[in-house]
């Protein structure tokens, strides 16, 4: 055998799933941040970054399309939600008394965009965006008066009322959510939502079953300060659950960045933490209900829910989305990867 077919053969073996990334070219250019991503489909992708830049595919990553959000170049989309390749909800994370606050709306794939929300409101920040399904959803916000910000749609985003303070628990002081993934807000089924927080002395999960009438809080083994804590929760059913995270001031130090659940939430255990180690921003499901974690110090993938990680490779990421076995990631320097 020649020398050179060996020394291939000895990389691939000793890294056998770098190839698993295939980084597709868009329109965005090299200065983008993107921190939203929305797998419709196969086919159909949306993304949200800095500059206010949102970007679809509808041929599952061979051409990305800039679909421009208007007056909002100093806005970051950082939650992005779509039905389809028409319709889709981006959300700004910014201080609302700078106008950064927005919610926008499309239905003819991105050609025109309409504000369906706006607050002035200081200390309005808003995390993350998901839905049930095409009509009932939420967005999150950082606490306001020691309440979280929740906002609700019941009309497919066309217009949001906030949830009532006073039916929402009191939080910890400087407890928040971090806006890094779109993936601290995680809403499954017909009507079960978490959360999960950070910056405080303790890093918990927040529960209802009842689209926010109802909650249930509970402390986690996550370590938790200034700048770490919870930044992506995922379930693969009603009780199944785990989170990850880390410290985004500390991004590739080790940390007990995993831990998981076997109760909708009740409790949760410390399990492995990943490989590579340090923050992780997002954690997504795959066929055969295997994990993929992802954020700035690398990838891994789970094959057992946790308790093993394999390393990937070191590309870093800040969101990720899957849907039937696709799954995309999208980072820093205009980042977007579709996983082979």
């Amino acid at each position: 055998m020649k020398r050179g077919l060996l020394l291939v053969l000895f990389l691939l073996l000793s890294n056998p799933a770098h190839a698993d990334w295939v980084f597709q070219k868009n329109s965005a250019g090299t200065n983008i941040s993107f921190r939203a991503v929305h797998a419709v489909s196969a086919k159909v992708v949306w993304a949200g970054g800095s500059g206010g830049t949102c970007l679809r595919t509808i041929d599952g990553g061979q051409t990305w399309e800039k679909r421009p959000v208007p007056d909002a170049d100093n806005l970051d989309l950082r939650g992005i939600a779509a039905f389809d390749a028409q319709t889709a909800i981006v959300m700004s994370a910014g201080e609302a008394d700078k106008g950064q606050a927005r919610i926008y709306r499309t239905t003819d794939g991105g050609k025109d965009w309409h504000v369906v929300f706006q607050t002035h409101e200081k200390g309005v920040f808003m995390d993350g965006l998901a839905f049930w399904d095409k009509r009932n959803g939420l967005v999150l916000g950082d606490p306001v008066d020691g309440k979280w910000y929740l906002l609700k749609t019941s009309d497919g985003g066309q217009t949001w009322q906030r949830l009532a303070p006073d039916k929402l628990p009191r939080m910890l002081p400087n407890e928040a959510a971090f806006a890094a993934s779109n993936s601290s807000l995680l809403l499954q089924g017909k009507s079960r939502v978490w959360i999960g927080s950070g910056g405080a002395a303790r890093a918990r999960v927040f529960f209802s079953g009842d689209r926010g009438q109802i909650w249930r809080v509970t402390d986690t083994p996550m370590p938790s300060g200034e700048s770490s804590g919870i930044f992506g929760l995922r379930f693969l059913d009603s009780r199944h659950g785990i989170a990850v995270g880390g410290d985004h001031k500390k991004e590739k130090e080790a940390c007990e960045n995993v831990i998981t659940t076997t109760d909708g939430g009740r409790t949760w255990q410390i399990a492995t933490s990943t490989d590579q180690l340090g923050l992780k921003e997002s954690v997504v499901t795959l066929e055969g209900n295997r994990l993929l974690a992802i954020g700035p110090s690398g990838t891994c993938l789970s094959k057992d829910f946790g308790k093993s990680w394999q390393k990937v490779d070191l590309s870093a990421f800040h969101a990720a989305s899957g849907i039937g076995g696709h799954c995309w990631a999208v980072g820093g320097k205009g980042v977007i990867a579709k996983w082979r």
